[in-house]
């Protein structure tokens, strides 16, 4: 018998949407350059801070939900964007989510600080799970894995790798499927954090004017970024092909 979804309650519909309410309502504070807090979120959805505290007990549960919510909606444009390209060409879909991302860093840098200046300050915490539950992460890490099927690029072997890095890809703190990585080939998540600490990195410093502006509107130091990586991931064949889409979609951002 096909498993039918249970409807939600009228409760459940109402915490629902108080939610998406609190996230929409943050996410207006933020581009407004508005301080966000919880009597900033109460005052604007008309509550009293006592009413807000059913739905996030703390700041760091705002700011918790917020940024998972944020990571996720803008995660499903990039996405939306790459499909223009079929599902058999993940370094095309790699390259356009890239951009997307920039583009979004830079026009909402205030929502890209919440979701990516939001560390987990301890190996223990409960909050660990949340960090590797982000949704952009694992979009990018989805189609690195997509690439690496095809192009069988290099990465290191355990042995290779220094102890505390080799301890962590074992037990990995990062947003990626490790479920279908075997044991021995973990090494790839090596790969994984450089390429992220790569584009995180150029598209950090733009976002918060870290860099020097010309550099910035001209788009060069991102593009050099994203092409010094072509041959590491074995599309060096692909480059003519890769520029032109990345120059587009440069262009059109």
């Amino acid at each position: 018998m096909r498993n039918l979804r249970v409807p939600l309650t009228r409760r459940e519909r109402h915490r629902e949407a108080t939610y998406a309410e609190i996230v929409e309502v943050s996410a207006a504070l933020l581009d407004e350059g508005a301080d966000l807090s919880l009597r900033a979120v109460a005052a604007r959805m008309g509550l009293t801070a006592p009413a807000l505290y059913r739905y996030v007990a703390s700041y760091q549960d705002l700011v918790d939900l917020v940024a998972f919510e944020l990571d996720r909606a803008a995660t499903a444009e990039w996405a939306a964007a790459a499909e223009r390209y079929d599902a058999e060409d993940p370094a095309a879909r790699l390259t356009v989510s890239c951009v997307r991302f920039r583009n979004w860093a830079l026009a909402k840098p205030r929502r890209f600080a919440l979701v990516f200046a939001n560390p987990v300050a301890l190996e223990h915490t409960e909050r660990r799970d949340l960090h590797t539950l982000s949704t952009s992460g694992h979009h990018f890490t989805d189609l690195l894995w997509q690439i690496q099927q095809r192009t069988h690029f290099a990465y290191p072997t355990l042995d290779e790798l220094d102890p505390v890095v080799r301890e962590a890809v074992l037990d990995p703190l990062i947003p990626a499927r490790t479920e279908q990585i075997p044991t021995e080939q973990r090494g790839l998540l090596w790969v994984y954090m450089r390429a992220w600490s790569s584009l995180y990195g150029v598209v950090a410093l733009e976002s918060t004017g870290h860099c020097d502006p010309r550099v910035i509107a001209s788009g060069h130091l991102f593009r050099a970024t994203l092409l010094d990586w072509l041959p590491r991931l074995g599309l060096s064949d692909e480059r003519d092909r890769l520029v032109a889409i990345l120059d587009e979609e440069l262009a059109a951002g």
